[in-house]
């Protein structure tokens, strides 16, 4: 696995997080950042101005399989 330390600003990105969520602030969010850095961004909601950890869509796709089980 190979990591590298960008250092990126999420601006305008689109954050959202699963509709599954409930209200109590202990979520993960993520955005589509694929058109700047070929990536999607993930953070804290409780520290959303806190840094994004940007993963490849595979590795995000993935993530999203192992939670849901769906394998």
């Amino acid at each position: 696995m190979s990591t590298r330390n960008v250092q990126y600003t999420c601006g305008e990105a689109n954050w959202r997080k699963s509709s599954r969520s409930g209200d109590s602030g202990q979520c993960v969010e993520f955005a589509d950042v694929r058109p700047t850095h070929a990536a999607i961004a993930l953070r804290d909601s409780k520290n959303t101005p806190g840094p994004a950890l940007l993963v490849s869509p595979a590795a995000f796709t993935a993530f999203v399989t192992g939670l849901t089980g769906r394998g």
